[in-house]
């Protein structure tokens, strides 16, 4: 093998270690990902840059430059055997490998939007409605629950109610504020 290796060009040999020694980092980031030993040093190479909240989309990341030298090298190397020009060669695996980290980074991008931190702001329940559970005494003296759909779920949750008279279980209503401490301040629906 080094046999083959020395005998190569300056050119193509440059192709060779570029794509070898990025597989072989490529490979050990995947291996690393399945076996959850993405905490580790790799990841704090990308993790500066992730924890700067003012960029969205990071475009250079350890991760991505991997990709594009791993496809520059390979798409270098067939290229070359294709026959093309020094020239064509760069441009095209240049090419390919901006077009590789621009999936990468789209592709983290998208996943890190599906992350749910899962706390419920009660503030998205105002104007929501609902139906009471537990009966919701009148002037705010006692504390009742209502079923609500809250952040894509059905919620129960504390309610009280300025009303003059209680809103009893089944009663329609609609949330008008929330309490600091998260309790529901709810009315009946007129209809």
């Amino acid at each position: 093998m080094l046999d083959w290796y020395s005998g190569l060009e300056l050119f193509p040999k440059i192709y060779w270690s570029i794509a070898l020694i990025a597989s072989l980092f490529f490979i050990i980031i995947i291996i690393l990902t399945f076996a959850g030993g993405e905490s580790g040093a790799l990841e704090d190479l990308d993790s500066e840059i992730d924890n700067d909240t003012g960029i969205g989309f990071q475009f250079i990341t350890f991760k991505n430059l991997v990709g594009f030298f791993t496809i520059f090298g390979w798409s270098g190397i067939a290229c070359l055997d294709a026959g093309f020009s020094n020239p064509i060669t760069i441009l095209i695996s240049f090419v390919c490998g901006l077009i590789m980290m621009t999936i990468m980074a789209a592709m983290f991008y998208y996943m890190r939007k599906l992350n749910d931190s899962g706390t419920l702001v009660y503030k998205n329940a105002i104007n929501q409605i609902g139906e009471v559970y537990l009966t919701v005494n009148a002037k705010r003296s006692k504390i009742g629950k209502v079923s609500i759909r809250i952040q894509g779920s059905l919620r129960e949750l504390d309610a009280l109610t300025d009303s003059e008279t209680p809103l009893n279980t089944g009663t329609v209503v609609k949330v008008t504020e929330v309490t600091p401490n998260g309790i529901l301040i709810i009315e009946k629906l007129n209809n």
